[in-house]
């Protein structure tokens, strides 16, 4: 239903040089997302979950702006920073302690929001990859929840991971079409709120961020990469880990795919922390440090081996 709306006030996404893709394609198919993830928190109930329905709305409304008429970096970046800031009041509000705490804790929450927001945003790139990491995280929430048998954290989790399962099938393959900045947003809003609820409850940090660190890492290592190069950080560009496998020939869904596969890995390596084993909990932590090595070398490795083939 959304698509041909999409079409028709004409919010379509045109091929650039920072694309991935080469057909116009309708962008905000993320909309029914958040309408969906709205009326989740709904039946779900309770403080947190008015949390969760005030990030997802704030930042789906944001998105929504950018996808119909687009904003300047600074402006974008302020707006996500006055969103992450109502959403930390209002997730602090309910808490016990001195102001200086709640302060604190409100700034690190906003800035974790605000981050992460843009990290699933920047990541979005390809057919599939976004979708698959919503459904992978969302998977890991809710059985956290469920080994917590917290009343929020499964259902939200489940929230999240129907929605990405719902529209992946729009998505992968050749796109009908794309989350736009409201879907990526909306996610990225509802997995941060997730992810510091769960370490708000005692959830291990392994385990909470096993399922988002490959998006972090890519974002952190890109952003270094670039500063370091005296580039404008702050001006879209396409040199992600996973926008360079395109580049050297990879089609977007075995991007998806083996991107999906080392968060799903990742995800269980950071499970480990659950077993209180310290020998296995460091065992998996030293794992999932190589794996996120590997993925941020790989780039390098594949142009070796085309070298090497051209050599041939």
């Amino acid at each position: 239903m959304t698509i041909p709306l999409l079409r028709r006030a004409a919010i379509i996404d045109m091929p650039g040089h920072r694309s991935s893709h080469t057909v116009p394609t309708p962008r905000g198919g993320g909309i029914p997302i958040a309408i969906g993830l709205l009326v989740a928190a709904g039946l779900i109930g309770g403080t947190i979950a008015v949390v969760f329905a005030c990030a997802v709305a704030a930042f789906g409304l944001l998105g929504f702006a950018e996808d119909l008429r687009g904003l300047s970096a600074g402006r974008r970046l302020m707006l996500q920073a006055a969103g992450g800031v109502l959403v930390a009041m209002v997730l602090v509000s309910g808490l016990a302690g001195s102001t200086a705490r709640l302060v604190l804790l409100a700034v690190l929450c906003a800035a974790w929001i605000t981050a992460f927001v843009n990290v699933f945003n920047f990541m979005d790139g390809v057919n599939g990859i976004s979708g698959a990491h919503a459904l992978i995280a969302g998977v890991v929430y809710e059985l956290l929840g469920w080994w917590l048998h917290d009343g929020f954290l499964l259902p939200a989790g489940a929230a999240v991971a129907a929605s990405a399962l719902a529209f992946l099938p729009w998505n992968v393959g050749q796109a009908r079409v794309f989350l736009g900045d409201t879907g990526s947003y909306a996610l990225g809003a509802a997995l941060a709120v997730l992810a510091a609820y769960a370490v708000a409850r005692g959830v291990p940090p392994e385990a909470v961020l096993g399922p988002l660190v490959l998006y972090l890492a890519d974002t952190a290592w890109t952003l270094q990469r670039r500063i370091r190069a005296g580039e404008r950080w702050l001006d879209a560009h396409r040199t992600h880990i996973y926008q360079r496998w395109c580049d050297a020939g990879w089609s977007h869904q075995r991007v998806t795919v083996t991107a999906a596969a080392a968060t799903v890995l990742l995800s269980l390596l950071g499970l480990a922390s659950l077993t209180g084993d310290p020998a296995l909990r460091a065992a998996a932590d030293v794992a999932g440090a190589a794996v996120v090595m590997a993925y941020l070398r790989s780039p390098a490795l594949l142009a070796r081996r085309a070298v090497r083939v051209e050599a041939r």
